[in-house]
């Protein structure tokens, strides 16, 4: 696949007075068209194109990933030239944009953290831009002026304002001839930029912000100012950040989580163009003391004067920091991405020069960047429901950022990996599937990678209905339990040898299935392999984990007890599964699920993955640079011999006759509210009309081209987000069509209206051929994209090897799509699709704004 981004460097820092928002609302508006491309939007959904644009303070960047072809390159380079210049910026667009814009922002209103984090950048801000987050003042987006929109898109959308990177698989003389074809002609503009020139003072005195909404979980948080990321001093910040918050070795963490002030604390060191922020937060329970957390939160950070950073504090996050770097190189897509961040902070080579301040940072370094800055005058206190002798903290000089970058040398380049076309049939002429002595299936699909990276996912298979019958709770902790401690290696053990190995590991699951997900690197892959089987087959399940567990999970949980997403999904989900308590599908109510949470017992969960967990009915596949020579007898060696004590057989989910009907759940000052809609349909992925239905669902909703998208997001402008989705089921008849939107309250009937209104005529009407070619055009390309990312194609094989199946159901599966007519789509979505028999539940503010 190739990525193609286009970063040009304006941001919220850039906008002046009563122009918040305009960076924003431009990258909305540039998705509208020009006149030689038209609809940007609809154009990279025909191709299948994955695509997004983001604004940040120093930047606006647009990104397209799409399967390498010249074709698709040529017209990505084309489009991207064309509204560089050319793009329409109209009030017609600006108004239909607008109210998406508005849910945009209502969207984050419902966020306690993420209006805690715009409040303190308010405080701690006095006159510099990035006391204003990108998204903008309400009042300055609604009231923009088209004309001052307008200017400022010439002034910034122009080639010497501009970064152009292209990344992936891609003939690099072809594309810079195609480049300069598209972007050569484009003039060197006559206008100069205006320069910034506002400095933020040093802060004068403790700042204290205190944000009273409605929610579940308390928050404090402690904000100091900081450098550029350009500063020699940027890294130590880094690291002192990951010293103070990584679990469970971080300062913060043991301090609060471990004393049960705190569930959980993270910390961010935002790297910016001007002197930045690093900011920390700790979520404090339910009845839990915000004064204890935030005192215990302070002292922790600036009593670094008296207890020092250490050599082995630095050097575990150096360690995560490299392995980082590592895996990014190796992704052309994160590459890219990092390029992209680090040109807005003044240069492409920051990135690199980083990487290698990393590799030097010392103890000292950190102590000294500590003492400096993590000051009383200098800290901006943050919570959700003076100074007689202040300090200050250092004044930032301007840097010379090109001085800094203009004699370096980066690393030889990264190996790249195989050219490996990833069709259905060369894909099963690359697996090798086997299954060990114990019964566990294995599928190895051994390639070159950029970087030498392997992909792996391992499912274990667990109990009936019978037996599971009241141990989804036990199921739920002894999967999050797994990583926490082994008979061997504790959990901060675990985390240092993942990070040794260059490796990320993820597991989870609950009462019917514990998987794992994980990545490393060729070298390294046996080691990994190890310890995951270590993980699996020799848990602790250490106590006093165990109950910080379980005051995570009630903590979260309670978290979302006023979310209007989590309310209309589990409203949805218990109406849908009408099943006894004790049944694994029941979906409990927030007050069983932490009522569950907090009665679980240890000795129970310990109990539940003896008796459970094995490899007897599980899969595993491995994907990238390995030797399957060798890993094949090591695997037998790690899981050969592990027997699953209970019989396996697949909870059934069959079909569920339910009447239709439509529920509100009133959640008071929430400002955003939330539609979660489904239908159950009597098919599976191998039923005949599962092909029609999949591309009639792409057409309804399944695309940013789709009918829905078209009317309710573009035309009507009512949704920030709105789609359907095909939920099928491998084994019965019973697939679900979904339908999800955000919308502001006040929008209920117009969102209802426009969403029975598109469905009743695409039934009525039906889908004419060009949509149904479009459709299929693009899920087709979508799904050979898919097959390029080894982490979706290592859960795939370990699907199929549970399913019985190779990539042979896949290609029968495209050549069915591919062979669809309209009559045929348009046969499937009316037999199947009835608007009133959708089961539609609504969450939000309605009692205020009905």
């Amino acid at each position: 696949k190739t990525t193609v981004s286009v970063t040009y460097l304006v941001g919220s820092h850039h906008e002046n007075y009563g122009e918040t928002g305009m960076a924003h609302l431009l990258e909305h508006l540039m998705f509208k068209g020009t006149p030689a491309h038209g609809n940007i939007m609809t154009e990279l959904g025909r191709r299948g194109m994955d695509f997004n644009g983001s604004t940040g303070f120093d930047r606006t960047n647009y990104h397209e990933i799409f399967s390498a072809s010249p074709a698709n390159l040529d017209w990505a380079l084309a489009m991207e030239s064309d509204r560089m210049v050319n793009s329409f910026i109209s009030r017609k667009d600006l108004d239909s944009e607008m109210t998406v814009v508005r849910n945009e922002m209502e969207s984050g209103e419902n966020n306690p953290h993420s209006i805690l984090v715009q409040r303190m950048l308010s405080a701690a801000f006095n006159w510099h831009n990035y006391g204003k987050e990108p998204i903008g003042a309400r009042t300055d987006v609604e009231r923009v002026n088209i004309a001052r929109l307008q200017a400022f898109y010439r002034a910034y959308y122009q080639p010497d304002n501009a970064v152009l990177i292209v990344a992936g698989a891609f003939d690099p003389d072809e594309a810079l001839r195609v480049i300069a074809k598209h972007f050569g002609p484009i003039p060197r503009p006559a206008r100069k930029l205006p320069p910034l020139y506002t400095d933020e003072p040093v802060q004068d005195g403790e700042r204290q912000v205190v944000l009273r909404r409605v929610g579940d979980t308390q928050l404090v948080g402690a904000l100091y100012h900081t450098m550029p990321q350009a500063s020699p001093d940027y890294v130590a910040m880094d690291a002192l950040t990951e010293i103070m918050t990584r679990a469970p070795s971080g300062r913060l963490y043991q301090a609060l989580v471990d004393t049960n002030l705190s569930t959980a604390v993270e910390g961010e060191n935002w790297g910016m163009h001007d002197p930045g922020i690093a900011m920390f937060f700790a979520q404090v329970p339910a009845g839990g003391s915000r004064d204890k957390a935030r005192d215990a939160m302070v002292a922790t950070l600036e009593g670094v004067k008296a207890q020092p950073m250490t050599a082995v504090e630095v050097e575990r996050v150096r360690t995560r920091a490299l392995n980082d770097f590592e895996r990014i190189i190796a992704s052309p897509q994160a590459f890219a991405a990092s390029i992209s961040e680090a040109m807005a902070s003044g240069d492409w080579r920051l990135f690199f020069l980083e990487r290698d301040r990393w590799r030097k940072v010392s103890a000292a370094d950190v102590q000294r960047v500590a003492v400096a800055y993590l000051k009383p005058a200098n800290r901006t206190v943050g919570e959700f429901i003076p100074d007689a002798q202040p300090e200050r903290s250092p004044v930032q000089a301007k840097l010379d950022v090109a001085a800094l970058v203009k004699d370096y040398k980066g690393d030889a380049p990264v190996a790249a990996g195989e050219s490996f076309d990833p069709t259905p049939a060369n894909l099963d002429l690359r697996a090798q599937r086997f299954a060990l002595a114990d019964g566990m299936k294995v599928v190895l699909l051994p390639k070159k990678t950029r970087g030498g990276t392997v992909q792996f996912a391992l499912k274990l298979h667990q109990g009936d209905e019978r037996s599971l019958a009241g141990r989804d709770t036990d199921g739920d902790l002894a999967a999050s339990m797994l990583m926490r401690g082994t008979a061997k290696h504790s959990r901060q053990e675990i985390e240092d040898a993942l990070d040794a190995y260059r490796a990320r590991l993820s597991i989870n699951g609950d009462a019917t299935v514990t998987q794992a997900r994980g990545q490393t690197v060729r070298e390294r892959l046996p080691d990994t392999l190890k310890l995951v089987a270590e993980i699996l087959r020799e848990p602790s399940f250490p106590a006093s984990e165990f109950d910080k567990l379980k005051r995570e999970r009630s903590t979260d949980i309670e978290g979302k007890r006023s979310d209007p997403e989590d309310i209309a999904e589990r409203t949805l989900g218990r109406y849908e599964n009408p099943y006894a308590k004790d049944d694994v599908r029941y979906v409990p109510t927030v007050d069983e699920e932490v009522s569950n949470i907090e009665s679980a017992k240890l000795d129970a969960v310990k109990e539940f993955y003896a008796r459970f967990a094995g490899g007897t009915h599980a899969e595993l596949a491995v994907v990238g640079d390995f030797d399957a020579a060798s890993v094949k007898p090591l695997l037998e060696e790690l899981f050969g011999s592990w027997q699953s004590r209970e019989p396996y057989a697949r909870v059934p989910k069959p079909l569920v006759s339910k009447r239709a009907i439509e529920i509100r759940q009133v959640t008071p000052d929430k400002a955003n509210a939330v539609l979660a809609g489904a239908l159950a349909l009597p098919v599976n992925d191998t039923s005949a009309d599962f092909p029609a239905l999949y591309v009639a669902n792409f057409i309804l909703g399944g695309s940013s081209t789709s009918r829905l998208w078209e009317r309710i997001r573009q035309k009507e402008g009512l949704s920030y987000s709105v789609y359907s989705a095909l939920e099928p089921s491998s084994f019965e008849p019973n697939t679900t069509l979904t339908v999800e939107a955000i919308f502001a309250p006040e929008n209920l009937a117009r969102l209802r209206s426009a969403l029975n209104e598109e469905m009743a005529r695409a039934v009525r009407d039906g889908f004419i051929q060009a949509e149904v070619a479009d459709a299929k055009r693009a899920l087709l390309q979508e799904r050979a994209l898919a097959r390029t990312q080894d982490a979706r194609l290592a859960a795939e094989l370990a699907r199929q090897a549970h399913l019985g199946r190779t990539f042979a159901y896949s290609a029968k599966l495209d050549a069915e799509i591919a062979a669809l007519t309209a009559e045929a789509v348009n046969a499937a979505l009316r037999k199947y699709v009835k608007r009133d028999a959708f089961v539609d539940v609504y969450a939000g503010d309605f009692a205020k704004k009905p």
